[in-house]
């Protein structure tokens, strides 16, 4: 028999049903943010955004200029990067896409035996369930007509660009309130303590929230540049799509790296006349972006934004499911935001120790310098 609490007002409380009570309530909030997606991703989008640039609205506030003036020129801005990164990386990522079938045919040729080795396995499976199950009534086959890359992207284009609009306009609107949001965070707080940790909540997750997008952005900057030289160096076409193709897949930590490997591979293996100089190119990219998620990036974001790679995964992952590929570039933020929040609430201290990296060993003292010996004593007292 479970054991009972007693409520404040006498009646009997099970552990077990508080335990239903709040996986009932996961459960609730997950599909909440799996069926809201369409409105939810660009809203919380825009607010990481903003927590990024408020460093820099800031920085220009002191220096006298508005608000709404930072707010139009960092959406200006963005959208002329994004537009100009469209039209010089237009052409050739129109042609890959043009040519997807064609190339992946060309690599199914030239993976040919191992996909004849998968082939016989797959086989022979088959041949084994078939002998298990013993014969039985031929059932119909069906088979349905699935639409293209090409028609699923025409289909998708006016939602993503319905999203992208209501991003920057929150954004911009976000940014032109200044300090509001703190200013009432402030107001609806009741003790001067409460006001303390809430304001003290509000600007530490937004300091890390901006130096992590900003480290990172300018590191994925640094690795583009580098895989594209080194494409380039290796023979590579158009090396900069790869820079570009880097910089971005980056955002997403474990599986960016996979699938940007991936498709070094792939065009490599196209390009090439043997395997052998595309698995160089692939392994070039796979290098590179290792050494910047082992060496550069930890040494970069310090130990105020390690968090569990285990836990790290597994968000991306879920975040992935939920939201595709918006959820998996905010699965980090949204980690960072969650860690900060429980260092500044004593009775979710473990949640946020749960959720850091393994600590770094401190570096032992400095020994300190020894002492005088003994006989220098009475030395120094006769002089």
């Amino acid at each position: 028999m479970s054991e009972l609490e007693a409520t404040d007002d006498g009646a009997a409380r099970s552990p077990v049903v508080d335990a239903c009570v709040i996986g009932l309530f996961l459960l609730a909030a997950v599909a909440s943010l799996v069926l809201a997606r369409t409105f939810l991703m660009p809203v919380i989008l825009a607010f990481l955004l903003s927590l990024t640039f408020s460093p820099v609205r800031r920085a220009l506030g002191r220096a006298g200029m508005p608000a709404w003036a930072v707010a139009t020129l960092v959406t200006l801005g963005l959208v002329g990067g994004i537009l100009a990164a469209l039209l010089a990386l237009s052409g050739p990522v129109r042609s890959y896409v043009a040519d997807a079938p064609a190339i992946l045919r060309e690599v199914e040729w030239k993976l040919r035996d191992v996909s004849s080795a998968l082939e016989s396995v797959s086989k022979a499976s088959a041949e084994v369930e078939r002998v298990t199950a013993g014969p039985g009534p031929a059932e119909p086959q069906v088979s349905i007509r699935e639409p293209g890359a090409i028609e699923r992207a025409a289909w998708n284009t006016p939602f993503a660009v319905a999203q992208f609009v209501l991003t920057l306009t929150l954004l911009f609107f976000l940014i032109a309130s200044g300090d509001l949001f703190y200013e009432k965070l402030v107001q609806a707080s009741p003790t001067f303590r409460d006001k303390r940790r809430a304001i003290g909540i509000a600007y530490d997750i937004e300091r890390k929230i901006s130096r992590y997008f900003l480290t990172i952005a300018t590191i994925n900057a640094g690795l583009g540049v580098s895989i594209g030289v080194t494409l380039w160096l290796l023979g590579m076409p158009n090396p900069a799509v790869f820079g570009a193709m880097a910089f971005l897949f980056n955002f997403v930590p474990y599986l960016g790296a996979i699938l940007g490997t991936a498709i070094t591979l792939a065009i490599g293996l196209v390009t090439y006349d043997h395997a052998g100089p595309a698995a160089l190119a692939a392994a070039a990219y796979l290098t590179l972006t290792t050494i910047e998620g082992q060496l550069v990036t930890p040494y970069a974001v310090g130990r105020s934004l390690k968090l569990n790679p285990v836990v790290v995964f597994v968000a991306v992952a879920f975040w992935g499911w939920a939201w595709s590929v918006i959820g998996m570039i905010i699965a980090v933020p949204v980690l960072i935001a969650l860690r900060a929040f429980c260092e500044h609430v004593p009775a979710l201290a473990g949640l946020g120790i749960f959720l850091s990296g393994r600590e770094e060993p401190d570096a032992p003292a400095p020994a300190p310098p020894p002492a005088p010996a003994a006989a220098e004593a009475p030395r120094a007292a006769a002089a």
